[in-house]
């Protein structure tokens, strides 16, 4: 296999350009109503979560900071609602044959910009009550509305307990309530390659999902049970969240190393749309993967280390199909990944590996190399790249984008 060398060359210049000392800047909206700045949340960058993030996310977004509260008997909010951008500006290049259709774009190389436009808004609604809006700022035949949650959450005991009612256009069930890095939920991950990166998401849970979280959470577990639909905002069908998803971590702390161990397992019968407005099609949502995480230090060093594994069923030639997997066969990936920061709080390395399986009868062998890193420009500016080298008999029987991808992408909150 050959690297594309110029092409990765090129885009690790252009980070090493940006190597040098920078100021720290807070990130939008929580930032703004904890007066935290975002390393005190997040590990290593955004938007991996540390032990302070989990909690922050587990307790439904309601805690203060300097920003001045409206408080009486039954109202409980910041001074100011608190809003943010975020963005992606991103380049990709594929080493697959240049052409003259838009079949393949990123073979002749494409500027994407943005690749991602949100207006968030978000933060504490209540005493106990949070919510997230993300608006969809780059609107091409897209929702409006990207996602939203609004987390009702409890102390009982020691245990927060709650409902997260949520939707999403493209995060899946899992966005109403998840605290690991691995990829379990599609936003929360180390590395753009998100399919490279986590199993679950090369096999396809980052559906449309609307529902209801059922959760439970304290500093050593967490647990989610949802009742939901592969629809949103924009969907063209009515119905009840008829299937399950459930989910339960372990993150307990281990000497200087922050841990998880978790399972995720989608069952059930929903309906999703059609390409005729005004009617569904039945399907099911037969998955499972466990995942596990370790985020600590090698001396000086931070080091995160991320692992998945995901199933899903293969669809019959007759009756529902599944949702995650249209192919006969069972879709499955491993991947596991390792983040090095070699410039604590300003610069990381990544080094991963998945091993897939598409679902298909032949040509299912469908393995990746991730090469990668980012650099914090700022807490809130991030330049990333990573390199792609797909192999396996699923890729050298297409000519179509090639075996490699290298992305160079901007990421920024403000």
């Amino acid at each position: 296999m050959k690297i594309q060398f110029k092409s990765v060359l090129t885009a690790v210049a252009a980070l090493a350009t940006f190597i040098v000392a920078t100021p720290s800047e807070a990130m939008p909206a929580f930032a703004r109503q904890t007066g935290m700045e975002c390393s005190s949340c997040h590990f290593q960058h955004y938007p991996s979560l540390n032990e302070t993030g989990r909690a922050f996310k587990a307790s439904g977004y309601t805690m203060m900071g300097k920003q001045g509260l409206i408080d009486a008997d039954s109202l409980s909010i910041p001074e100011v609602l608190n809003a943010g951008i975020t963005t992606k500006i991103r380049y990709q290049k594929s080493n697959g044959p240049a052409t003259t259709t838009n079949s393949y774009k990123t073979n002749d190389g494409q500027l994407q910009f943005p690749d991602e436009f949100l207006l968030q808004l978000a933060g504490r609604a209540s005493k106990n009550i949070g919510f997230i809006l993300d608006i969809n700022l780059n609107n091409s035949g897209e929702s409006v509305l990207e996602s939203a949650k609004v987390p009702i959450i409890y102390d009982v005991s020691g245990i927060n307990i709650g409902l997260i009612p949520f939707t999403t256009v493209t995060q899946g069930v899992s966005y109403g309530f998840e605290l690991l890095n691995t990829g379990a939920v599609r936003g929360q991950r180390i590395i753009e390659a998100r399919k490279s990166f986590s199993a679950q998401q090369y096999i396809g849970t980052a559906t449309m999902a609307e529902g209801a979280a059922f959760v439970a959470s304290n500093s050593l577990f967490f647990a989610n049970v949802s009742k939901w639909s592969p629809r949103s905002v924009d969907s063209n069908t009515e119905g009840s969240p008829s299937a399950t998803y459930l989910r339960a971590a372990v993150t307990p702390m281990v000497g200087a190393w922050d841990l998880g161990l978790g399972v995720q397992y989608w069952t059930g019968q929903a309906t999703q749309d059609s390409t005729t407005a005004g009617t569904g099609i039945d399907v099911d949502t037969d998955a499972w993967s466990v995942d596990a995480q370790a985020q600590g230090s090698v001396g000086r060093f931070p080091l995160g280390v991320y692992f998945s594994h995901a199933q899903a069923d293969g669809s019959p030639t007759s009756g529902n199909k599944n949702l995650f997997n249209s192919n006969s066969e069972t879709k499955s990936a491993t991947a596991i990944s390792a983040e090095l920061g070699v410039i604590p709080r300003a610069a990381t390395l990544t080094l991963g590996y998945r091993n897939g399986d598409n679902g298909k009868t032949t040509k299912s062998s469908d393995d990746a190399i991730l090469l990668g890193g980012t650099y914090q420009l700022a807490e809130n500016f991030q330049l990333q790249i990573n390199h792609e080298l797909y192999s396996g008999d699923a890729t050298s029987s297409s000519t179509g984008n090639g075996d490699q991808l290298t992305t160079l992408m901007l990421f920024a909150a403000f």
